[in-house]
């Protein structure tokens, strides 16, 4: 995916002070009209969520899985999401996920029922029918 495809919907660019970021990497945001917001020097904590969210994502999913291309990244990490958001429990909210989904199942006498995400590497459970 290009920055064309995206660039109308982003306002800024937070990013880190690694020497790997050059000033042509800033033009090409400033171009598109993007602000480029640097971290503060020495705070790696500065950007504390993107910094678990990326950890998230590589040690419950892209770590445990070979990913065969861009087109199969996205996939991967757009199921993850819906997973991540919509099912995951968090601990911060009470074990509840971010969007639970609308309906809430007494599982005193229900039978569960397995839906495996990403091939199995994750597993949601819900009622059964």
């Amino acid at each position: 995916m290009n920055l064309d495809q995206r660039a109308d919907g982003l306002r800024f660019l937070l990013r880190d002070r690694d020497t790997k970021f050059t000033t042509a990497f800033d033009t090409v945001f400033t171009a598109a009209g993007i602000d480029v917001i640097r971290t503060p020097p020495q705070a790696p904590m500065a950007n504390a969520f993107a910094e678990r969210w990326v950890g998230t994502v590589r040690r419950k999913c892209t770590d445990r899985m070979l990913i065969a291309g861009e087109r199969h990244l996205a996939s991967v990490l757009t199921e993850y999401t819906e997973h991540y958001n919509g099912r995951r429990p968090h601990r911060s909210l009470g074990q509840r996920p971010p969007n639970p989904p609308p309906q809430v199942v007494d599982l005193t006498a229900a039978r569960v029922q397995r839906r495996p995400i990403l091939g199995g590497l994750i597993n949601e459970y819900t009622q059964a029918a």
